[in-house]
């Protein structure tokens, strides 16, 4: 076959190959495709699109909305359009003293008169302090078991939400202070209840008012801090002072002598700062790094005036104002063992002995300062107070050096009331409280407690 040559194996492999060409050749596959090509293409073109119709000539034209091409109807009266309120704006205010006029009066009305008069009155009275540090602890259950809150003692004395909180030491006439974040300071004169004289409202900031405190030497001045600036307001002349400004954000603020002369402000950007009202100007004595982050709260030691304990981020630390300076500060000592932010930290009142820290852990920590800051067995406290509530500050009560007071999330809405040693003493609780009391503030020497929340209404037990 012209193959004699080849192998076996080959001959057997070209056998193959022509009996499987004569085998697909039999079954016709290159006709089949090209058939099945051709009805594929024979299809595609008989797919036409569908054309649309024409419109008619004198198909009217389909009706539009008159309010949606925005034309004014022929001979038909339109109704007046709602504005929209735009949103509330408050003017800055100016650098300077400010006159103490009522933010809703151009001038001082008689209500005002009246409740200025009262607070000069009872700031001319000698409010000495009862006995300190009662230490008869069933017998200052009692007490807190005594106190109240009643309808006629609630009241709001703000616009916005409370940030901070003072009161007068007057044993005759209960006079709150409150700041709210928007930059206002509201009088009331609780005895008064719900008449005009009773509470007024004043603008002497622009921004979150974050600490407030009454001269613990002339109780005529009350002493308010902003983000920009520290004011004094004096009843005597009714006018807001501005002791400091500065564009640094202030946080908080305490004073450092018992004439309130001098005082330690504190930013929020962790650096601290020495003000002295005698000197004038509006700028501090001295800005001391301090090597904290953030510094939300200072306190000075209540014997040592000299200590004084700055609280922010995880930073619990004593300070010795005498050697502060520019940069380089050391503390004398820390407090270890946060976590999470701290929100704040107090001497105990009489001794200084303690200290007390509300910290995002979600812990209320005692340290006792006598015994090289050792940290007590903290206690768990629901310290979540999210965005829209001011945090959580725990503060000593001035009549029981070894009791405090903070807020709480806890249903039904209460004040509570610990011990040093963890054990919770009482909770202020009533029917007409149904609101988180943020802030409070103890009266020095009456059974007196005040609870501010975030609509700028203060309880008053």
């Amino acid at each position: 076959d012209g193959h004699s040559q080849l192998s076996a194996y080959e001959k057997k492999r070209l056998k193959n190959i022509k009996e499987n060409a004569k085998f697909f050749a039999a079954l016709k596959l290159h006709e089949s495709a090209a058939r099945l090509n051709q009805l594929a293409t024979k299809r595609r073109s008989h797919i036409t699109k569908r054309a649309k119709p024409k419109k008619a000539e004198d198909e009217p034209a389909p009706r539009r909305s008159m309010r949606l091409l925005r034309v004014e109807p022929v001979d038909v009266p339109l109704l007046e359009s709602f504005a929209r309120p735009a949103p509330e704006e408050y003017p800055q205010v100016p650098a300077g003293p400010l006159p103490m006029v009522p933010e809703d009066q151009a001038e001082n009305s008689k209500w005002t008169e009246t409740l200025l008069s009262t607070w000069m009155r009872i700031s001319e009275v000698n409010t000495d302090h009862a006995e300190w540090g009662t230490p008869d602890i069933k017998r200052y259950q009692e007490s807190l078991s005594s106190m109240v809150l009643s309808e006629e003692n609630i009241r709001k004395v703000v616009k916005a939400r409370v940030c901070s909180m003072a009161i007068h030491p007057s044993q005759s006439t209960i006079l709150v202070a409150a700041g709210d974040k928007l930059g206002h300071v509201g009088l009331w004169n609780v005895v008064s209840g719900w008449s005009e004289e009773g509470a007024h409202t004043f603008i002497p900031h622009s921004f979150q008012v974050s600490c407030m405190h009454f001269s613990p030497c002339n109780p005529a001045h009350l002493l308010s801090l902003s983000s920009d600036t520290l004011r004094c307001a004096d009843v005597t002349r009714a006018v807001f002072d501005e002791i400091c400004r500065s564009e640094e954000n202030f946080s908080c603020f305490d004073f450092l002598e018992e004439n309130a002369c001098t005082a330690i402000v504190s930013h929020w950007d962790g650096a601290v700062a020495v003000v002295d009202r005698r000197t004038p100007g509006a700028s501090s004595e001295l800005s001391a790094d301090i090597g904290f982050s953030r510094t939300r709260t200072v306190h000075v030691h209540p014997v040592n005036k000299h200590y004084f304990l700055a609280a922010g981020s995880v930073n619990v630390c004593v300070f010795d104002v005498r050697y502060l300076k520019a940069k380089g500060n050391k503390p004398l000592s820390s407090l270890t063992g946060h976590t999470k932010s701290v929100a704040s930290a107090y001497f105990s009142p009489v001794t200084g002995s303690r200290v007390v820290t509300v910290c995002a852990d979600d812990r209320l920590s005692r340290w006792d300062t006598n015994d090289n800051l050792h940290a007590l067995f903290p206690c768990r406290h629901n310290n979540n107070t999210g965005r829209w509530l001011t945090r959580f500050r725990a503060i000593w009560d001035p009549k029981q050096e070894h009791c405090f007071l903070v807020g709480s999330m806890a249903q039904p809405r209460q004040i509570q009331v610990f011990q040093d040693t963890g054990t919770l003493l009482h909770s202020y609780s009533a029917e007409c409280l149904s609101s988180v009391c943020s802030i409070n503030v103890v009266h020095p020497s009456q059974n007196i407690l005040v609870g501010g929340n975030s609509s700028g209404r203060l309880h008053v037990f």
